[in-house]
């Protein structure tokens, strides 16, 4: 082979020889025309490029096809920079932020003097038809520092970020059509190759997302190579919107947020309380069968704690500001593991009292820029049900096994799949890579062992130690974050725990973070949105509404109540307005029971039981075994209604 040809492999394992220079694109061509037909990116030695890329070097090459994941992103990124264009052409003097792909579409953020309306955006779908339409190529350009300076000197968004390039920065320029946008690539080959482009809404967003920066406008949107798929997503945005959390939460009387408390702090009303309590409880009783001990520590704690801890030198910018006290700086703890290690500490541990398992209940404060707080999901301060195992090196493995014995537990309580993720290194940390290592290898080795499949987060863990992260799929499919486990080889280092060993020497412990709910703020946010505040009975605020059917039986009617309330049922009696208004509004408010009682029912001590979402449908039942109906489905937190 001669110095003018490289190797490039392929992933079928043939290997071949192409003129040095050679693009993606010609080796499409190379290996058949229908692939050359179908191309969109590539993959080049682990990075996706463009059809344009040139191979200096020999490579290993995958071509994309609208068939594989990687070319959504693509074309999300190229659906961007055609959705640049549109703005550009119906508003000349717009600025040009960033326009990067996301989990479900795209986004371009623009710096105009009007905020974009309902019908801008339908003229800017309309100028994308007429983009795609023309199939502008995209065109990828190398410059030097001073040519991108000139070809953005009308554009301040794209000389801030110039001004941050190092000096050997490759510098690259895509054009499309008019369009010329600062952009590391890669895209499709042109307009013509995206699928179906949809706008979705506009927001505002602060540039670089810094609250003391000028305010942006946003555009988000969504594109799929067919229109099916997009129609599938559509209805899936409109169930997720009549889900929302937040204005369930109103509706439901669940939960506020007040200026005058706080941006992202969390008003719990009595009947999200209520569901707060029950998930406490359940886990509380769930713990404690799995061995756990309850602690409390203090949620405000001096700053000493945490420079031991590294959280002042690793995670100060998520932390609130010290408050001095006599000479002495505290701080809102955020985390709950310094004062388990504390609690730890009090006492000489022998190997035999290991393993040592501590939970709590803690709430926590961390900062959140303004403009990420999002309801219940994105909040400044929240109630974490964390716990901390302290054991042996030899005990790792079994313990990590437990912990996910118990995830497993919790989470087909609530009715969730899920899927698990091995977080690792991430670029601040603390810690030896060897260490590192050897706990990515004990994790791995815990979710082989049980037959798990698994996908690897690089670079996802805490700057403390590698995770187990599990990922909570909903009724609509979406994924949230949930329970973590994670193995830590460095805070008992800079505590300096220790046990005493059956050599009678001292030895250090290893120390496992776990959540199961995680954030409980979070969790119930999701929750509502998941069960689409429809509540299986046993967490429902409100468990069985009665209806007198007139004012003569309102004692009979209360009667009943109180035979529900006995046994702990959340019953309550509703005797005002018309009884389809009543009947109407216990739908409304998703309660679990209605039981509607009449002169039938008052004579004969039956009660004429509505189930939630049965629509008309009554079904007559003896008041005592009504009681225990409700009474058993709640204990057995059922999660399927019965009938």
């Amino acid at each position: 082979m001669s110095d003018e040809q490289i190797r490039v492999a392929l992933p079928d394992g043939t290997v071949l020889e192409v003129p040095r220079g050679s693009t993606v694109g010609d080796v499409a061509a190379r290996i058949g025309p229908g692939l050359a037909k179908a191309a969109l990116a590539s993959v080049v030695d682990g990075e996706t490029r463009d059809l344009m890329y040139r191979l200096e070097t020999d490579a290993a090459v995958r071509v994309l096809t609208e068939r594989d994941p990687e070319a959504l992103s693509v074309m999300r990124h190229s659906a961007a920079h055609v959705l640049a264009t549109a703005v550009r052409l119906e508003r000349p003097g717009a600025g040009i932020g960033f326009g990067p792909a996301i989990d479900e579409g795209f986004y371009y953020d623009f710096e105009v003097d009007e905020p974009f309306t309902p019908d801008d955006l339908a003229r800017f779908e309309k100028r994308i038809e007429e983009i795609v339409a023309e199939d502008q190529a995209f065109e990828r350009r190398v410059v030097g520092q001073e040519e991108a300076r000139e070809l953005f000197s009308d554009d301040p968004l794209k000389l801030e970020r110039l001004d941050e390039f190092p000096d050997d920065e490759v510098i690259t320029v895509y054009r499309n059509g008019p369009f010329l946008d600062l952009c590391r690539g890669p895209h499709v080959p042109s307009t013509g190759r995206l699928g179906r482009v949809k706008l979705l809404s506009t927001a505002g967003a602060y540039w670089r997302g810094d609250e003391r920066r000028q305010m942006l406008q946003r555009i988000y949107g969504t594109s799929f190579f067919r229109q099916a798929e997009l129609d599938e997503h559509l209805e899936r945005l409109e169930e997720a919107r009549k889900r929302d959390h937040r204005v369930l939460g109103r509706e439901l009387d669940l939960y506020s947020t007040d200026p005058r408390v706080g941006s992202g702090l969390v008003l719990w009303h009595p009947k999200g309380a209520i569901l707060r309590m029950e998930i406490e409880n359940y886990e509380r009783e769930l713990i404690l069968r799995h061995g756990y001990d309850l602690v409390y520590t203090p949620h405000l704690m001096s700053e000493r704690i945490f420079e031991i801890s590294g959280h002042l030198e690793n995670f100060a910018e998520n932390m609130y500001g010290p408050v001095e006290v006599e000479g002495t700086r505290y701080r809102p703890k955020p985390m709950n593991c310094p004062g388990h290690i504390t609690i730890f500490q009090t006492q000489h541990r022998s190997y035999r009292d290991l393993p040592i398992r501590m939970a709590e209940f803690g709430t926590v404060y961390r900062y959140e820029r303004s403009g990420v707080l999002h309801g219940m999901l994105r909040v400044r301060g929240f109630t974490q049900d964390d716990a901390h195992v302290f054991c042996t090196p030899e005990q790792v493995a079994g313990e990590i096994d437990r912990l996910i014995d118990l995830v497993d537990e919790m989470l087909e309580t609530f009715g969730y799949p899920y899927t698990v993720e091995l977080s690792t290194k991430p670029d601040k940390a603390l810690g030896s890579d060897e260490q590192w290592a050897e706990a990515e290898r004990t994790l791995a080795g815990v979710l082989e062992g049980r037959g798990m499949a698994y996908e690897i987060d690089a670079g996802g863990g805490a700057f403390y130690g590698p995770k187990l992260d599990f990922k909570l799929i909903d009724a609509i499919g979406r994924m949230w974050q949930g329970p973590t486990v994670q193995l830590d080889f460095n805070l008992p280092e800079r505590f300096e725990l220790e046990y005493i060993g059956d050599d009678n020497q001292p030895h250090r412990p290893v120390m496992l973070h776990r959540v199961l709910v995680g954030s409980m703020e979070r969790f119930v946010g999701g929750l509502v949105e998941h069960y689409a505040g429809a509540f299986p009975v046993w967490l429902a605020p409100e468990q069985v509404r009665v209806l007198p059917v007139s004012e003569h039986w309102v004692d009979s009617a209360a009667e009943l109540v109180e035979s529900l309330k006995e046994e702990g049922i959340r019953a309550s009696l509703h005797d005002r307005e018309t009884l389809s208004h009543r009947i109407r509004d216990a739908e409304l408010h998703k309660v679990p029971y209605m039981g509607v009682v009449g002169e039938r029912e008052a004579e004969a001590g039956t009660v004429a039981v509505r189930r939630r979402g049965s629509g008309r449908k009554q079904v007559t039942m003896d008041r005592a075994d009504f009681v225990r109906h409700v009474s058993e489905e709640a204990e057995s937190r059922a999660i399927e209604e019965t009938h």
